[in-house]
C-alpha cells in the first residue's frame, strides 16, 4: 500500500513540474527583440528557385517554424505594397497605394511606433528607398505611396534609432528646398551617405546611402544590406528593454516584375546572407525572434526543371504583376511557435505586438 501510494504521489508530483515547467517555457519564450525580414515579392517559386541554384540550400530554410500568410487587401485581391506593409505593420487592412492609414485615410500606429512608445529601440533597413512603400509604411501616414517628400518628413516625427537605405533626395533635394538631414542632425543623428564613412559610434544613425533607390547586386551593391544589418545591430542591441528591426531585400520584387530570374536569385541570395547574420546573432543572443515572410508574391515565378546537383534552375512567370498567392512564413528564436498555420497577414502584427508585451 505504502509502495503505491509512493509512486502516486511521485506521478502527481512529476506531472505538478510537468506543468510547471511548460508553464515556465512558455514564459521564457517570449523575445526581447524582433527582427522582422521581408523579401518583398518572393514567393515559393522565388524560394525554389534560389534554393535550387543553391544546390539545395537556404539559411530560412532551416528555421523551425513555417506558416502562410493570405495578402488580399481591403479593397482588392491583389495588393499592392503599400496595403501589404500596412497590414504587416498595423495589423489593419487598408486600400492598395495606402500608407498605414486606414480605408477612411486616418492614421494607424504601427508596431515600430508602438514599440518606441514602450522604450524599445527601432530600426529600418531598405535596399530601396527608405521612403518606399514597404518601409514607409513602419513610420509614415499617408494616402498615397507616391507621396514620398510627405513620408520623409513623417520619418522625422518618429524617434527611430537607426535608418538605413536609399531615398537622399527626397530629404535633401526636396521640391520645398528644406534639406531634412540637417534637422536630423539638429536632433542628435549621425547623418551619412556612405555605410564605409561611418566615423564613430552614435547613439542614433541616418545613413542615406542612394539618391533613390540602391543598386541591384548585378551593378555593384555589394554587401550593403550586411553592413547595414551589423550597424543596426550594434546600435540597437544596446538597449536593455530590446528592439524592434524591420530589413526588406526590396529588389527581389523589381526582379520578379522584369520576369528576369537571375535577379530574382541574386537579390535573394543577399537577403539569405543576412538571414545568417541575424540568426547568428539571435543564437548569441538568445532573446531575439527572426521573422522571414514576404509582402506578397510577385509575377506567379514557377521552377518547371531543376538540378540541385548542379544548381540549375529553370523558371516561367505567369505576369509581370503582382498575384494573390499565399506567400510563406519562417520564424526561429524565442515566440516562433506562434507563426505556424494558415493566417491573414494582419495577424503577424498581433503577433508580434503580443509576444512583445506592447
Amino acid at each position: 500500500m505504502k509502495t503505491y501510494l509512493s509512486i502516486t504521489v511521485l506521478c502527481f508530483a512529476v506531472l505538478f513540474n510537468s506543468c510547471g515547467s511548460e508553464k515556465n517555457e512558455k514564459k521564457i519564450k517570449k523575445p526581447k527583440n524582433i527582427i522582422l525580414m521581408i523579401g518583398d515579392g518572393m514567393g515559393l517559386g522565388q524560394i525554389q528557385a534560389a534554393m535550387t541554384v543553391n544546390k539545395g540550400n537556404l539559411y530560412f530554410l532551416k528555421f523551425p517554424v513555417t506558416g502562410l500568410q493570405k495578402t488580399s487587401s481591403a479593397d482588392n485581391y491583389i495588393t499592392d505594397s503599400g496595403a501589404s506593409a500596412t497590414a504587416l505593420a498595423t495589423g489593419k487592412k487598408t486600400k492598395n497605394y495606402s500608407i498605414s492609414v486606414d480605408i477612411n485615410k486616418i492614421p494607424v500606429k504601427t508596431i515600430l511606433e508602438i514599440a518606441e512608445d514602450n522604450g524599445l529601440s527601432t530600426g529600418l533597413i531598405a535596399t530601396s528607398s527608405i521612403t518606399h512603400a514597404t518601409p514607409a509604411c513602419f513610420f509614415a501616414h499617408q494616402p498615397n505611396r507616391n507621396m514620398q517628400e510627405e513620408i520623409a518628413v513623417d520619418l522625422l516625427k518618429t524617434d527611430i534609432d537607426v535608418v538605413i537605405g536609399g531615398g537622399l533626395d527626397y530629404f535633401a533635394n526636396r521640391s520645398d528646398s528644406v534639406d531634412l538631414t540637417e534637422n536630423f542632425k539638429n536632433k542628435g543623428y549621425g547623418v551619412y551617405t556612405n555605410l564605409d564613412s561611418i566615423s564613430s559610434d552614435h547613439e542614433k544613425l541616418v545613413v542615406l546611402t542612394a539618391p533613390d533607390h540602391n543598386k541591384k547586386m548585378s551593378e555593384g551593391r555589394g554587401n550593403m544590406l550586411s553592413k547595414a544589418t551589423k550597424e543596426a545591430l550594434k546600435i540597437l542591441s544596446k538597449n536593455k528593454k530590446g528592439f524592434f528591426l524591420m530589413i526588406e531585400g526590396s529588389h527581389i520584387d523589381w526582379g520578379c516584375h522584369a520576369n528576369n530570374q537571375q535577379y530574382v536569385v541574386d537579390e535573394i541570395m543577399d537577403f539569405n546572407n543576412v538571414v545568417r547574420l541575424v540568426e547568428d546573432f539571435s543564437k548569441k543572443n538568445g532573446e531575439t525572434l527572426i521573422i522571414v515572410t514576404a509582402d506578397h508574391e510577385t509575377g506567379g515565378m514557377v521552377v518547371v526543371n531543376g538540378d540541385y546537383k548542379n544548381g540549375y534552375a529553370d523558371c516561367v512567370f505567369a505576369n509581370t504583376n503582382h498575384t494573390g498567392t499565399m506567400v510563406p512564413v519562417f520564424a526561429i528564436g524565442p515566440g516562433a511557435f506562434e507563426f505556424t498555420g494558415v493566417y491573414e497577414n494582419t495577424d503577424i502584427f498581433y503577433k508580434m505586438k503580443n509576444l512583445l508585451g506592447l
